[in-house]
């Protein structure tokens, strides 16, 4: 009778007695599997070195091993670019070799001569924002290794800088200044992210590419309890609430290298 039923009234929704029936949604179609070389570049050297040896198919184990042969080159060329990693004291007259002509050298296989980023951090001992932002820039040398982070009393290396200027910032790559940051925390207390945030925008260091599957190693700072895995949500508030005072002498990049800055060096 139900088959019966469907027809008569099929007949009717054919004479426009009956409304059309509702087409029945069609199933989604599965997402597609992965592919080979997408499921390769989640694993590391070792796995890869480990899967090659398990499979007995001759095609996958070339595509296996070329994965891997690949990942070693790109991770020995990081190895040579990641030349620093440390924050390195100077003194005065180093300045000009540390500082400028050092933003002038291209890394390792850098066809496009960009140059190298280099941070120089002014600081004094004792003045509570400028402690905690050195506990910072050393944290940040060792996450960016491929950035030149240097040191130098302020007074050492501006002579009668007073010490409300102090932290100061001074961000430099291909012999150009890029920023200036003074008197860093002075207005509230600064956290780690937001100083490699205004980092990573001025060119000074390169964003991490960080593991989809979270396999990343964590600094050993309290900074990075309140980071998260990707600070990219916060990256555009973070830049747009450096002090107001020092907004004022930040510089547009200009020739002329150390003649741009505001302070007799």
């Amino acid at each position: 009778m139900a088959n019966e039923d469907t027809e008569f009234n099929d007949a009717l929704r054919k004479h426009g007695i009956l409304p059309q029936r509702e087409a029945t949604p069609s199933s989604p179609s599965p997402p597609p599997s992965p592919s080979l070389e997408r499921l390769l570049d989640d694993l590391t050297v070792d796995e890869l070195r480990e899967l090659g040896e398990e499979t007995t198919d001759d095609d996958i184990h070339r595509t296996i091993e070329s994965s891997r042969r690949h990942r070693i080159a790109e991770e020995r060329r990081e190895h040579r670019r990641a030349r620093f990693g440390q924050v390195y004291p100077i003194g005065r007259d180093d300045y000009t070799r540390e500082v400028t002509e050092a933003s002038q050298l291209n890394e390792d296989g850098d066809d496009k001569g960009r140059g190298t980023g280099v941070v120089c951090f002014l600081y004094k001992d004792g003045i509570p924002r400028s402690d905690l932002s050195f506990t910072h820039i050393r944290t940040l040398a060792a996450r960016y290794p491929r950035t030149k982070f240097v040191s130098i009393v302020g007074n050492k290396c501006i002579p009668d800088l007073p010490d409300s200027r102090i932290p100061m910032l001074i961000i430099y790559r291909k012999g150009e200044i890029r920023n200036q940051l003074i008197s860093w925390g002075a207005d509230r207390e600064r956290h780690l992210e937001e100083l490699e945030t205004v980092l990573i925008l001025c060119g000074a260091v390169e964003p991490i590419d960080r593991p989809s599957n979270g396999n990343r190693s964590r600094d050993n700072e309290s900074d990075d309890d309140d980071y998260g895995d990707d600070p990219s949500s916060r990256m555009r508030s973070a830049a747009t609430s450096t002090n107001a005072r020092s907004q004022k002498n930040i510089r547009g990049t200009t020739k002329g290298s150390d003649s741009d800055f505001e302070f007799d060096m």
